[in-house]
């Protein structure tokens, strides 16, 4: 697949400072790349680009000419602001699957609200049966809800490529990173019901 992620001019995707560490330029020398970033970014072309502008809302209808799925992670309605939300594409993007990924999802109380792994980790639960047994609660070691939530982001996009397949439809998948923690806890969220 070709991946084109769109970031910010000037300062980029904010993981590019999720360091250190850092990627090596050579064996003993950091370069100003962290880590973190090439390992969620490998094999995708980047491009710096404002889409809070009408230039830049016109390159991302011109990319999505050639696009099977738009996948985006911001605060609920921000790129409907923009004219790139999925209600405003689907028309003349009959075919998209648009994949949404935040914290709250697209309906309820906290839609509005942004969302961080940790924060996630302790509303969903996950903190409280990680750690010691009578111990405070601990975050896991890794950013498990970014990484799950994205897993069943292409679950859903790969159920809706294959509906398109039938229908020539796209359609909107709704990920919500809390969904997904209290969904993880399986048995352990059972137990506390």
């Amino acid at each position: 697949a070709e991946i084109i992620k769109v970031e910010r001019p000037k300062i980029g995707d904010d993981t590019r400072r999720y360091a250190p560490p850092y990627i090596q330029k050579k064996k003993g020398e950091d370069s100003d790349i962290a880590a973190y970033f090439t390992s969620c970014n490998r094999n995708k072309q980047s491009i710096a680009l404002n889409f809070t502008k009408p230039a830049g809302q016109a390159v991302i209808k011109e990319l999505l000419k050639d696009s099977d799925v738009l996948i985006e992670n911001f605060k609920t309605g921000t790129l409907d602001k923009y004219g790139l939300g999925y209600e405003q594409l689907k028309e003349e993007f009959p075919g998209l699957i648009y994949c949404s990924i935040t914290g709250f999802g697209h309906t309820g109380p906290y839609k509005e609200r942004p969302a961080y792994d940790m924060l996630i980790q302790a509303m969903g639960g996950s903190m409280s049966i990680t750690g010691v047994p009578d111990g405070e609660p601990m975050k896991m070691g890794l950013s498990m809800f970014d990484l799950t939530a994205g897993l069943h982001g292409v679950i859903g996009i790969l159920a809706a490529l294959n509906d398109r397949h039938h229908t020539g439809l796209g359609q909107h998948v709704d990920i919500s990173m809390l969904d997904v923690s209290v969904a993880l806890l399986q048995n352990q969220g059972m137990n506390y019901l």
